[in-house]
């Protein structure tokens, strides 16, 4: 147990820290080295991670790969200056719409997605209508925390879903048809909340005129309006290989790729170049790091998660969904939620997952939300500060926690009551 707890703090410190730009993948795959090494998992062990991992992450891979090619004809671009000039100037309007915005591409495109793309596009733009430093605050935090709160709807809005719901074996519909809810009240409840903390640092007039057209930023027409298609195409594809018990990444993936092909056709991308500029670090990571934390479930962890879980039962339904969600949550606030949601789905198949299926959307939630309260919770999170960093905008730890730790708790208490509803 100490040596397994040991060799995961060690890699989450490095995969944290990045000492001299050490990539995150590069540590947890040194990491699982160690773990291999000193027999805290064994080959087999590798493997049957591998198997629960490697369909999320081809997903999360493509579902990455097409947001780019979107990125690159300007896409979602286009979609914030629209979301911006229909504010009419408001502020506040502004800030819900882009709110909005954020919870669609997390929902379609992963809250990664979100994080990588979106976060720079904002960024420039708020900066372009030359607002004040605290209102910038505001909304880079804002949309920070709805790139993770609202990335519950669908299987491919999270790389946690994809791996819960391949863990369990849980279909996209009934994935969509138990998480609706919840999610509906997670987006409410988001936005609420951050306009009450945030309401004074949000300007009543912003002048929206100043941004250019959004048709403007398009780069390349044919592409952008065959892109709606193939987005409604994609989705009804998610909805076939359901029925057909095929891998979602077949459909996240080969979707990406033929998109891909698409625009080398019309000259609006070059595949090799989005490719390689594809995280694939990201690979690495998942299932490096899930191999490390394979050492804690082998050190018993997962025993004693799940005699906590059979303890919140003994109080009632109401009690152990949200003590699971919190529960999750404040695991993955602590341990980041990647290596959480494996730890926790292994706990909850011990209790039993037959009548428990709102427990294993309970984790869902609890590590969608819970990472949202320290900046090491979540790989989107990693992401965005990297992304902002990069843009010269530092958030320290302090900064970060004063708002997510007030702001988490209530939005994810309300997702929860979604299912218990």
């Amino acid at each position: 147990m100490i040596a397994a707890f040991s060799l995961f703090l060690v890699t989450l410190i490095f995969i944290v820290w990045q000492p001299k730009g050490l990539q995150i993948g590069t540590s947890a795959v040194v990491g699982a080295l160690v773990a291999l090494l000193f027999g805290i998992v064994s080959f087999e062990d590798v493997v049957t991670v591998t198997t629960i991992v490697w369909d999320a992450t081809l997903a999360f891979i493509g579902i990455i790969i097409l947001s780019m090619v979107l990125d690159e004809i300007g896409f979602f671009e286009w979609a914030a200056i629209k979301m911006a000039k229909l504010s009419g100037g408001s502020g506040n309007k502004l800030f819900v719409f882009i709110l909005l915005l954020g919870a669609f591409v997390a929902a379609f495109f992963a809250n990664d997605g979100a994080a990588l793309i979106l976060t720079p596009i904002l960024l420039a733009k708020m900066k372009y209508l030359k607002m004040k430093p605290l209102a910038i605050f505001a909304f880079l935090m804002a949309g920070g925390f709805i790139g993770d709160s609202a990335s519950n709807p669908f299987v491919i809005s999270n790389l946690t879903n994809i791996v819960t719901a391949g863990y369990f074996k849980i279909g996209f519909l009934e994935y969509l048809q138990n998480m609706f809810l919840p999610n509906l009240l997670s987006i409410i409840a988001s936005i609420a909340v951050l306009w009450i903390y945030f309401r004074k640092d949000i300007p009543l007039k912003v002048d929206v005129d100043a941004l250019p057209e959004a048709a403007s930023v398009i780069k390349n027409e044919r592409m952008f309006q065959l892109s709606w298609f193939f987005l409604a195409l994609l989705m009804l594809g998610y909805f076939i290989g359901d029925m057909n018990h095929l891998p979602i990444s077949l459909f996240a993936l080969g979707g990406a790729l033929i998109f891909l092909l698409i625009g080398k056709y019309y000259k609006a991308v070059t595949p090799l170049k989005t490719i390689k500029n594809a995280p694939w670090q990201v690979v690495w990571f998942s299932i490096g790091l899930y191999v490390v934390v394979y050492g804690l479930k082998n050190a018993g962890l997962t025993d004693v998660i799940a005699s906590w879980i059979e303890e919140l039962q003994s109080h009632g339904e109401f009690v152990a969904i949200i003590g699971t969600g919190f529960l999750s949550a404040f695991i993955s606030s602590v341990m980041n939620n990647m290596p959480t949601i494996m730890i926790m789905d292994i706990a909850i198949e011990h209790v039993g997952y037959v009548g428990n299926e709102a427990l294993v959307y309970a984790n869902i939630l609890g590590a969608n939300l819970g990472p949202k309260m320290t900046p090491i919770g979540s790989l989107a999170t990693l992401l965005w500060l990297h992304v902002l960093a990069q843009k010269g905008v530092k958030i320290t730890w302090g900064e970060y926690m004063k708002v997510g730790l007030v702001i988490t708790p209530p939005v994810l208490f309300i997702a929860l009551l979604g299912l218990i509803l």
